[in-house]
């Protein structure tokens, strides 16, 4: 593969600017912000800002989510994992991971004094497969008990319950919801809730799958709505790209990852 074709080209295109690392440094403390909240605290022209949000989002560093009149910006860190993976995880994984350790715990203080709360989590990956294996893989559960280790059992028609249970012999039901869109193969959205008795109060969370084509891969938007607090994002933030690594994976090739490298988010419900 020449430089000119390499997929990475628009993730190291986009972060060689200094203006549009910092619009990802914005997002990162601060996630789903609008046009104008960006523009304020860069003191940034709309148009300019709008420039540089459309590269990134062309990159795949961020993603743009729709709420009635505006456009929400989400930080998608997958594009920078992949490049940690093709040039650092085989080489040098153990040593950067303790370095990492030593500084994520230091962060972990100054992330606790944040009084703002992002009640969404956004993640995207692309898959090389079709709408319909990606759609599949979300709702047949057989298929779910192998990447998710948890089956994903209704009939998905709207207005259908839903339930998670898990494949270890229990059958215990760690998430129960509702089917709220089925447009197969492109639209999923279910309620992603904990099981009967421990409803919240404010309402459950949301979960949207979005399938979209995209050259010859198929885009995955998993949209993670109305999260009760920073701890539960923290957790989602973790769990999400492990079970989207995991579905990418098997469908790749055939194979799921061990499960000691990953982390379900099933029995962290919010």
């Amino acid at each position: 593969m020449t430089a000119q074709q390499d997929v990475l080209d628009p993730v190291f295109k986009a972060l060689a600017d200094p203006t549009r690392r910092l619009l990802l440094d914005r997002l990162r403390q601060q996630n789903g912000q609008t046009l104008t909240e960006l523009c304020g605290s860069l003191e940034m022209a709309r148009q300019s800002a709008t420039q540089h949000l459309d590269l990134l989002a062309q990159a795949g560093l961020v993603v743009v989510v729709r709420r009635g009149r505006e456009r929400l910006h989400y930080l998608n860190p997958a594009p920078i994992h992949e490049i940690g993976e093709r040039w650092i995880a085989a080489y040098d994984a153990p040593r950067l991971a303790a370095l990492s350790a030593v500084r994520d715990r230091a962060e972990e203080y100054a992330m606790t004094e944040t009084t703002s709360t992002v009640p969404t989590y956004v993640y995207v990956t692309y898959i090389r497969a079709s709408a319909q294996q990606v759609w599949q893989s979300l709702t047949d559960s057989d298929v779910t008990a192998r990447y998710w280790h948890h089956a994903n059992v209704s009939d998905w028609q709207v207005g259908s319950p839903w339930e998670h249970r898990r494949v270890d012999g229990s059958d215990t039901v760690d998430v129960v919801g509702t089917v709220l869109e089925a447009e197969a193969p492109h639209r999923l959205a279910v309620t992603f809730e904990a099981s009967p008795g421990t409803e919240r109060t404010d309402g459950p969370s949301v979960v949207t799958f979005v399938i979209e084509p995209h050259a010859d891969v198929v885009r995955l938007t998993v949209t993670h709505e109305n999260l009760p607090d920073a701890e539960m994002l923290r957790r989602m933030s973790s769990g999400w790209p492990a079970v989207l690594a995991n579905l990418k994976t098997l469908l790749e090739t055939g194979e799921v990852m061990p499960s000691a490298l990953w982390d379900a988010p099933a029995s962290k419900t919010p």
